[in-house]
């Protein structure tokens, strides 16, 4: 391992601490719908259309970025047909919000929290449309 190597890794174990902890204006969406889990706090809606028209690079991006999300099947009117994901980790949520263009759920309304200054980029995807995830493994 070349000296470079070694700092960029201890760079980024001290960075641990500071991309876990909890962002401000960044808050769980809290109770109160049986599709709502305590174990998946954090909940971003994206534009139907949106979706539709970039499922296969919003899937492709996520499973690069090791970004685990689930559709809940909820749906929100408001200003057009909002679809709505749901992630255990706030930093994964984060993430997802700024990349795609989401809007944060807090409780049942859309909530507009700035941006962190120190968000760390998601990998981009190499040769789109081509991207196979299952080649990027190695």
């Amino acid at each position: 391992m070349t000296m470079d190597e070694a700092r960029r890794i201890a760079n980024a174990i001290a960075r641990l601490p500071e991309l876990l902890m909890q962002r401000r204006g960044f808050h769980g969406r809290g109770g109160g719908h049986e599709r709502w889990k305590p174990s998946r706090p954090y909940h971003v809606a994206l534009e139907d259309s949106y979706v539709r028209a970039r499922w296969d690079e919003i899937n492709a991006l996520c499973k690069l970025n090791s970004i685990p999300f689930n559709a809940t099947g909820e749906k929100i009117r408001d200003g057009g047909l909002w679809c709505v994901y749901e992630f255990t980790w706030q930093m994964d949520a984060i993430m997802f919000w700024d990349r795609f263009e989401g809007r944060w759920l807090r409780g049942n309304e859309f909530h507009y929290p700035e941006r962190p200054k120190d968000l760390p980029a998601m990998k981009p995807l190499t040769n789109w449309p081509k991207f196979d995830p299952r080649n990027a493994r190695g």
